[in-house]
């Protein structure tokens, strides 16, 4: 497996990983032309902060960045199945923004980061995938467990106590989690995956996680 930090990536067996500034500007292209301005512009700050720095730390939350995320899932030394992935976005961020202002935004978005990053399993780690989304990467749990780390740090944004912060101020969390045993597909398929499972759980009602039962086929949901 991989361990944290850029030297575990630099070793020199296996495949180069593809030219990321590239790929994110091609990927920002492709979003752009489907008028999904929201994920081009994030994609476009990406390839920014890997020409700017190739920081493998987001600047915001300390979390991971989006190009530490993009070595993993197309680098040589990925984690082999089981893994989970689990897509994370902040219910109607947009109106803590427009309600209490950026800086108290950016303060929300640092104490989700933290609190996302608790328990999670050796080798696991939170990135910030763009704007108020994050991802949690689950190397060698199983299925049980992995819904249950989710929606564990889902109920710990949900009962923080938000209104220290800011009087009458409440954030929550939404999850697609997609979970993978050997031979059920890449990573980088995995997530897209757990990108429709999002969608799933906000049209839920947010403050969800959902997920994919590999036994039943069915889509089942979790909230308080």
């Amino acid at each position: 497996m991989v361990a944290e930090g850029e030297g575990a990536l630099s070793r020199a067996a296996g495949p180069r990983p593809p030219d990321l500034l590239r790929l994110h500007e091609a990927v920002a292209d492709l979003f752009a032309n489907q008028g999904d301005w929201r994920r081009a512009y994030q994609h476009l700050r990406s390839a920014l902060d890997i020409a700017r720095d190739g920081s493998l730390r987001d600047a915001l939350t300390a979390s991971y960045n989006r190009r530490y995320l993009d070595e993993r899932l197309y680098g040589p030394f990925t984690d082999r199945p089981p893994l989970g992935l689990a897509l994370i976005d902040l219910d109607r961020f947009k109106t803590v923004n427009d309600t209490y202002g950026h800086l108290v935004g950016d303060r929300v978005l640092r104490r989700v980061a933290d609190l996302l990053q608790e328990d999670l399993p050796p080798e696991g780690f939170c990135a910030r995938y763009g704007g108020e989304e994050f991802v949690l990467w689950l190397p060698a749990v199983d299925a049980r467990q992995a819904v249950r780390i989710v929606e564990d740090a889902r109920l710990r944004v949900a009962r923080h106590p938000w209104s220290e912060l800011q009087p009458g101020l409440r954030v929550t969390i939404s999850a697609g989690l997609a979970h993978e045993t050997p031979g059920d597909g890449t990573p980088e398929r995995q997530l897209r995956r757990a990108d429709a499972l999002l969608y799933a759980a906000k049209r839920a009602g947010r403050n969800k996680v959902v997920y994919h039962d590999a036994q039943t086929t069915q889509l089942i949901t979790h909230s308080e």
